[in-house]
């Protein structure tokens, strides 16, 4: 009898975790695995023991380590992301590791409470996107860390509101992905809007561009305030996008204007041009036409491109008004195991080959230089501004924030957190509204950290940083600076003497020259 009793009492219990699971919101692994997802968190807690004897090193797994998972978990949930001990990591004999050299006199960081404290971390861009060529709706975005390009139907539309609505209250950038401006991405946040080779959202009955679609929403959507033109990403290079047919719903379907049951895969290069002559001239008459700052992003292989761009750039009046460097680390919703591993240049690689062209011809500081791939950490995002860098797009770093586990079923639709799935199981699991507190708590996180790394080395913003103030140890006792490594003249990587007045001026209090927003 006894024996019965305690089955009950255990069943009883098992019966309100499974209630509570279902019907709490704060954790979408518990909601979509009620129970069972509990041991989820208690092998979480106790990893730490585990990998003493057993599995792996805090900085052993990839595509994101321990230590960066829980960095952006803790940032993201206002906990305490700080690391005791030490660092785990062997400095002297560790190859290409990263060491920022700090100031002698740090420049004061408020405190709170102080007059001149900003609980959000603001860190405008040192340079108005569109300036230079003039666009009639040119502005400064508002932070260097934005939200890189992911698409509604690669994610769910409750991760792509998540987003939005975190964007907003961060104040930065949303990029929509290649898949067309969705109601989920109408949230509040300000919109990059990416047009890519299938061109969803602004194309024909034939799947052709359309300019007179393209101006009709973005005259619809005000919070759309730029354009990028995707000619490639890191991921899979020299491939299209591609939706695996699992995750296409009637919704998707409705707003890319392609049928269900199929793959939905992307033209591998784009009909409106076909050359470096060509994309200018749709460059100029989209921008002409919208009054908005266009741009590229692409993934780095052979240069042709890159010489033909600034050498026109150089020699016509026309010209992109921002790249996107996408390195092949970057993240990818689906795509072939030998272009995720092998196709493209590695960010660091890619975007110093490509600054440096534009820098030899003195249009780097003309043009809003992006990076995007694993840069969504503190030291990366400074590595990023050492090489050129105007600002950041961060991926697969917001999806951790809003719950991602690296579970890596994004192509599979089974995506255990309702981030990377259609499935409206799965999906129900995620709650946006508590998803949008988080991604904006992990941004304004990264920003306070990367400005607090900025003045410890003497300035007030990261594009002040000179390229010298970053190391790379090679693992024998020996080190290289950035210019070294990468070929740069030292005033590669800095703003014009007038941007770097008026950001100082502007991270100082002043006006700066130029309103943000």
């Amino acid at each position: 009898m006894v024996f019965v009793w305690l089955a009950v009492a255990i069943g009883g219990c098992l019966l309100l975790v499974l209630v509570y699971d279902l019907t709490q919101r704060r954790h979408a692994i518990l909601r979509n695995f009620p129970v069972i997802g509990h041991f989820r968190y208690l092998l979480e807690a106790i990893g730490p023991e585990l990998r003493q004897y057993i599995v792996t090193g805090n900085d052993e797994e990839l595509p994101f380590n321990r230590d960066q998972r829980r960095w952006v978990y803790s940032s993201s949930k206002k906990q305490n992301n700080y690391f005791g001990f030490g660092t785990d990591s062997e400095l002297e004999q560790s190859s290409n590791y990263l060491i920022i050299k700090h100031s002698s006199f740090p420049v004061r960081s408020p405190l709170p409470g102080e007059a001149d404290y900003d609980p959000y971390y603001a860190i405008p861009v040192a340079k108005i996107l569109g300036g230079h060529r003039r666009r009639r709706r040119a502005f400064r975005p508002p932070s260097i860390v934005n939200i890189s390009a992911m698409s509604y139907g690669s994610l769910s539309g409750n991760a792509i509101h998540a987003l939005n609505a975190g964007s907003c209250l961060a104040g930065c950038l949303h990029n929509t992905g290649e898949g067309g401006v969705s109601p989920h991405h109408l949230q509040g946040g300000d919109l990059i809007w990416q047009i890519g080779t299938g061109y969803f959202g602004c194309r024909d009955e034939q799947g052709n561009f359309s300019l007179d679609h393209l101006v009709e929403t973005t005259n619809k959507h005000p919070s759309i305030r730029a354009l990028e033109i995707k000619l490639s990403q890191g991921a899979k290079p020299g491939l299209g996008g591609i939706l695996p047919a699992s995750k296409i719903t009637p919704e998707i379907s409705r707003i890319r204007g392609i049928p269900m049951g199929v793959d939905c895969i992307s033209p591998s290069s784009h009909s409106a041009f076909s050359d470096a002559d060509s994309l200018l001239d749709f460059v100029e008459n989209i921008a002409e036409a919208t009054g908005l700052p266009v741009g590229i992003k692409s993934a780095v292989g052979e240069m042709d491109l890159w010489h033909n761009l600034a050498r026109l750039s150089d020699n016509t009046e026309r010209g992109v008004d921002f790249i996107t460097i996408d390195g092949g680390e970057g993240g990818t919703g689906a795509g072939p195991l030998v272009f995720t591993d092998r196709v493209a240049l590695p960010f660091k690689i890619g975007m110093s080959r490509v600054y440096r062209v534009f820098a030899e011809r003195g249009l780097h500081e003309k043009i809003v230089f992006q990076g995007s791939a694993k840069l969504g950490f503190p030291e990366m995002t400074l590595f990023a501004f050492a090489l050129g860098c105007d600002m950041v797009g961060v991926a697969r770093e917001a999806m951790l924030s809003i719950g991602c586990i690296q579970a890596q079923q994004c192509h599979s639709g089974h995506c255990p957190t309702g981030v990377a799935t259609q499935n409206r199981w799965l999906v129900r699991g995620l709650d946006p509204l508590l998803k949008a507190d988080r991604l904006a708590n992990y941004v304004m996180t990264l920003r306070k950290e990367v400005l607090t790394l900025s003045r410890a080395c003497g300035v007030v913003h990261p594009a002040l940083i000179t390229s010298e103030y970053l190391e790379i140890l090679d693992g024998r006792f020996g080190s290289a600076t950035v210019p070294q490594l990468f070929g740069y003249e030292l005033s590669y990587g800095m703003p014009s003497p007038e941007d770097r007045a008026q950001i100082t001026e502007l991270m100082n209090g002043g006006p700066g020259g130029t309103a943000t927003g």
